[in-house]
């Protein structure tokens, strides 16, 4: 990742405490001083991304929101997608012109990534966001209510090391004994994640998960399109701020409302940043993400009778013997292999696919010709 030279020990400057305060605002903390110091001195200063453009960025240092491009020398050093600055990145930056302008050159270190695969042919990620706290996953409790595509997110996550919290929207669209289903269905995950129902109509839940959000931490809002995330900011935030579409009858999917990544910072000091909604979740290395979203299969594969097991056809097999007697979920089990298969495909190159591809299509080509013969 491109860095800047050493500095010496003896000119490096702290933040003064009127830029500290400011910088705090935007969840500025100790972590971030520790990384920055070295990098400061009466022409860098430490600013944080609140906004991705297609050419270029948005940053603040807490007083100021300034239009901000790479510098030559960043440009040059980049390598692949996760060294571009992302949405929450705190950077270095050169201010021009009374804040009109900065230069971006140096991304401090991160403490989280959220990224996903992309969903284009090369095998490459998409940044979501940075230096988050908690991610707030919205699914909405009428058609969009899914918990195979939940645990997909679990998995996304805590691959980034972040703490998730799952909002459970349009509660008024079901009745209280559907409502008693689905809370029936989450159990399993009670132990492990805070579920908050929530309806932007009713109110409902709307000021428990407001008393749950802490100041200065960052959180960042996941669903698919037509959840209810633009509304819900939009409560938070007790402003209509942000454009809310419709959302089809037929299928309860509604256009993608937010068009861009953007940080916001509410009246109670808590920080967001609201995302787009994702069509496709696809996932890149997911081995501890994984474990950690499936760690009853993982606590069982260790009393497998082969070290090597896949808990699929061996025998001695703990996790296929656990799924038979219930203690491991059918459907969370199925869905283990499907996104461990998932992540396979994705961790492959691309041209590891097109080999793959072009096997498989002569392999149907010549089975075509053998039915032919016959």
């Amino acid at each position: 990742m491109p860095t800047l030279k050493e500095k010496n020990p003896k000119d490096i400057n702290t933040i003064s405490e009127e830029n500290k305060t400011e910088l705090e605002k935007l969840g500025y903390a100790e972590w971030v001083a520790t990384k920055s110091e070295e990098y400061l001195d009466d022409d860098f200063s430490i600013a944080r991304v609140v906004e991705v453009h297609k050419n270029n960025y948005t940053v603040s240092n807490g007083s100021h929101d300034i239009s901000a491009e790479l510098s030559g020398k960043f440009l040059f050093a980049i390598e692949n997608s996760v060294e571009y600055p992302t949405v929450g990145d705190w950077v270095v930056v050169q201010c021009f012109d009374n804040y009109s302008l900065a230069i971006i050159h140096h991304i401090l270190p991160r403490k989280s990534l959220l990224k996903r695969k992309d969903p284009g042919k090369a095998v490459a990620f998409q940044l979501i966001a940075a230096n988050i706290d908690y991610a707030l996953i919205m699914q909405a409790v009428d058609s969009n209510f899914n918990l195979n595509r939940l645990e997909r997110y679990f998995v996304m996550i805590h691959e980034s090391k972040i703490q998730p919290i799952v909002i459970l929207s349009k509660t008024d669209l079901l009745s209280e004994d559907e409502l008693s289903e689905i809370s029936e269905r989450i159990k399993r995950f009670n132990d492990k994640y805070l579920f908050l129902p929530i309806s932007s109509v009713t109110q409902d839940g709307i000021e428990t998960l407001e008393k749950e959000l802490e100041p200065n931490k960052t959180y960042c809002l996941l669903g698919s399109s037509g959840v209810g995330k633009t509304t819900l900011l939009n409560k938070l935030l007790g402003e209509h701020r942000f454009q809310v579409s419709e959302v089809r009858e037929k299928d309860s999917k509604g256009r993608h409302t937010t068009v861009r990544r953007q940080l916001i910072r509410l009246e109670s000091g808590s920080i967001f940043i609201d995302t787009p909604g994702m069509r496709e979740l696809g996932n890149f290395a997911v081995d501890t993400g994984l474990d950690e979203t499936f760690d009853e299969i993982v606590s069982f594969s260790s009393q497998c009778r082969f070290k090597d097991c896949t808990h699929t056809h061996e025998e001695g097999c703990a996790v296929k013997e656990a799924v038979e007697n219930g203690r491991i979920d059918k459907d969370r089990y199925r869905n283990f292999f499907k996104i461990q298969k998932e992540a396979e495909y994705y961790d492959m190159s691309h041209l590891e696919k097109r080999k793959k591809d072009k096997s498989f299509g002569k392999m149907v080509k010549n089975i075509k010709k053998t039915m032919r013969k016959k």
